[in-house]
């Protein structure tokens, strides 16, 4: 979970002047990242598939 807070806050929060001015604002942007996260971002140590693909196929 660290590595996974650690990335999230590194791709879409630190440099990107990306500003929240409330909480909901805040809410929506970490469910769209962590939707993107597991159906579109490809991992190399799944085999280069999405967590979702990747448990699909092992399922």
């Amino acid at each position: 979970m660290e590595t996974f807070f650690s990335t999230l806050k590194r791709e879409m929060y630190y440099g990107h002047g990306r500003e929240f001015r409330t909480r909901d604002q805040l809410k929506s942007a970490i469910e769209e990242y962590i939707d993107n996260y597991n159906r579109e971002r490809i991992q190399k140590k799944l085999g280069y598939l999405p967590p979702l693909i990747f448990g699909e196929k092992i399922a």
